[in-house]
C-alpha cells in the first residue's frame, strides 16, 4: 500500500518517550524508521517490572512505541560509527534526536555537519527547553516539565496539593508536537526543496497545549487553581458524582442537557427551582444541586445510570480502568488495538489514533530486538561483507539479535 510516509526514511537516535513517540507516529504511517541505538540500547527497553522482558530488553513500553521500526547498533563514540551515519544520511529524509543540546555536535552529527552532506535533510531535535535561552542546557524529564509548566498546579484536589498526571503527558506532548513539526517541514520541503532544523522544546509544546489556561490569566488575570474532577468549563454538572455506591462522571454543559439530566433522574421538578435557573445560580447552589442529583441516582449502579443517561443523550461515563476500556466494543469495532506476533508472544498494541479513507497506517511488525537489523541496514548503504566484519571486529557495529517472528 502507498501509506502516507512510505517513501520517507528516518534515522532515529531517540530514546525514552518524547522522541520515540514522535517517530512512532511516522512508523505507523509507513516510514522506514531506522532506530540507531547504543550497545546497551534505549533505556526504555528495560523499564518494566517483568524480569524476563527486562532481561530480553523488550519492555511493554518499548514495544508500544517502537513497532514497525528497524534497529541497528553503533558505538557513536567511535569515528567509524560516525562515518557509517554519514553514509546513511545520504539517503535519509529526517534525522530525529532527543539528546540535550550540544551532544550531537560533540559526536560530529549536528545539523550543520549532516545537512552539508544532504541539503534536503530535515533534522528534528526534541529537548526540554530547546536550543536557545537560559535553560537550554538544563536536563529535563516529564516530571520537571509537568511541575514547571503549570499542569501540576491545576491538577488534583486542593486538599491533596499539586498532582502529576497519571502518565508522562509532557513527554508525549513533546513527541506529538515534534511529529506535527516534522510533517510541516516535509510539506514545506515540497515547495522549497530545502531541509531545515526543527527545534522542539517540551516546555514550549506543553504551554501550547495549555493555551486556554494561559489566556485566562493573560487576558483577565484570573489564576487557575485545582478543581479536582470539575470540568475545565467549571460547570458544576460536569463533575464526578456518587451513584449507587460507585462513581459516575457527568459532562452536562448545555441547558438542554441539564433539563434531560434532571428528567432522567426523576427530578424534573427542580427545573422550576430558582436556585438552578442558570449556570451562575447553579454554581452558587452547587451543594444543593449535588444532593438532588446524587439522591436521584442512589437507587441504581453507575453502569445503570450510564446506560439510562446515554439513552437520554446526557453525556456521562463510568470511570474505566485500563483493563476495562481495552475490551470496549467501540475499540474493537475500530481496531484500535492490533495484534502483533513476536518472539515474546502475541500481544495487542494500540495502533494509529485515526483512520484514513484509504492507505492508512497500521502496525505491521513488532518492535525490534536490539541490533536486529544492523547488517541489513549496512548492506542497504553499500557496505560489503568485509566492511561489515571489520565494523563488528572493531566494536563499531554490534552483531544482530535473533530475529523475531513475523507479524
Amino acid at each position: 500500500m502507498n501509506t502516507p510516509f512510505s517513501n520517507v526514511r528516518i534515522l532515529d537516535f531517540t530514546r525514552f518517550l518524547a522522541g520515540p513517540f514522535g517517530t512512532h507516529q511516522f512508523a505507523l504511517q509507513g516510514a522506514d524508521v531506522v532506530k540507531i541505538e547504543s550497545f546497551e540500547g534505549d533505556d526504555t527497553r528495560t523499564s518494566t517490572i517483568d524480569k524476563r522482558l527486562a532481561a530480553e530488553k523488550m519492555s511493554p513500553s518499548f514495544m508500544a512505541l517502537n513497532s514497525n521500526k528497524r534497529s541497528m547498533t553503533l558505538d557513536l563514540r567511535k569515528p567509524q560509527a560516525v562515518e557509517v551515519v554519514k553514509a546513511l544520511v545520504k539517503d535519509a529524509d529526517i534525522v530525529w534526536e532527543n539528546f540535550r543540546p550540544g551532544v550531537m555536535k560533540k559526536l560530529g552529527l549536528d545539523f550543520e555537519t549532516l545537512s552539508a552532506i544532504n541539503p534536503r535533510l530535515i533534522y528534528c531535535s526534541v529537548s526540554g527547553f530547546g536550543h536557545s535561552g537560559p535553560e537550554q542546557f538544563t536536563a529535563a524529564f516529564d516530571g520537571k516539565i509537568q511541575a514547571m509548566s503549570g499542569i501540576m498546579s491545576i491538577t488534583g484536589d486542593p486538599a491533596a496539593g499539586p498532582m502529576r498526571a497519571g502518565f508522562a503527558v509532557c513527554d508525549l506532548i513533546g513527541g506529538i508536537t515534534a511529529a506535527f513539526a516534522v510533517s510541516t517541514a516535509l510539506y514545506q520541503r515540497m515547495h522549497t526543496g530545502k531541509g531545515q532544523f526543527v527545534d522542539v522544546a517540551m516546555l514550549d509544546a506543553t504551554l501550547n497545549f495549555l493555551s486556554s489556561q494561559v489566556a485566562e490569566y493573560t487576558v483577565t488575570q484570573h489564576k487557575q487553581r485545582q478543581f479536582g474532577n470539575l470540568s475545565v468549563s467549571r460547570k458544576v454538572t460536569a463533575h464526578r458524582f456518587k451513584a449507587g455506591g460507585g462513581d459516575i462522571v457527568l459532562a452536562v454543559l448545555t441547558e438542554k442537557q441539564f433539563a434531560k439530566l434532571l428528567t432522567a433522574v426523576g427530578r424534573a421538578d427542580a427545573l422550576d427551582d430558582p436556585r438552578f435557573k442558570d449556570w451562575f445560580s447553579r454554581t452558587e447552589n452547587e451543594a444543593a444541586l449535588r444532593e438532588i442529583l446524587e439522591g436521584g441516582m442512589a437507587s441504581h449502579t453507575p453502569a445503570y445510570w450510564e446506560q439510562r443517561l446515554t439513552q437520554a443523550d446526557v453525556p456521562c461515563a463510568v470511570v474505566c480502568a485500563i483493563d476495562e476500556i481495552i475490551h470496549h466494543p467501540q475499540l474493537k469495532h475500530r481496531a484500535v488495538l492490533q495484534e502483533v506476533s513476536s518472539s515474546e508472544g502475541r500481544h495487542m498494541m494500540v495502533g494509529p489514533g485515526f483512520e484514513l479513507a484509504h492507505d492508512g497506517g497500521r502496525i505491521h511488525s513488532p518492535a525490534p530486538h536490539l541490533g536486529q537489523h544492523t547488517e541489513e541496514i549496512l548492506r542497504e548503504a553499500g557496505f560489503d561483507d568485509a566492511a561489515i566484519d571489520a565494523l563488528r571486529a572493531n566494536g563499531v557495529a554490534c552483531a544482530a539479535e535473533p530475529a523475531v517472528l513475523d507479524a
